[in-house]
C-alpha cells in the first residue's frame, strides 16, 4: 500500500510548480531509462495510461509486443531542482 495518494501527488507537483516529469525506470540490464511528460499529462499517468515503445529500449521486448504502459510508484515521487 503506498503511503503517498494519487491526490498527494497531484497537490505536490502543483504546490511545487512542477512543469515537467520524468518517469524513470530500468531496463534489463539495470541501466535507468526515462520518459518526459509534461505535468498535465501527470494524471493520466498516475491512472496507467501512459504508454512508451518498448521496442526502443535495448533487450526489452521485440516489436510486436513493444507498447508498454508505464505504472508510477506514488511513493517515489520526488522534485528535483
Amino acid at each position: 500500500m503506498s503511503i503517498l495518494s494519487k491526490e498527494d501527488v497531484l497537490q505536490k507537483a502543483e504546490e511545487m510548480d512542477v512543469k515537467f516529469v520524468r518517469l524513470q525506470f530500468t531496463d534489463v540490464l539495470g541501466i535507468t531509462k526515462n520518459v518526459a511528460i509534461t505535468v498535465e499529462q501527470l494524471e493520466e499517468a498516475l491512472d496507467d495510461k501512459i504508454m512508451f515503445d518498448g521496442s526502443s529500449i535495448e533487450g526489452f521486448t521485440r516489436i510486436q509486443e513493444s507498447d508498454m504502459y508505464l505504472k508510477p510508484d506514488y511513493d517515489t515521487f520526488a522534485i528535483f531542482p
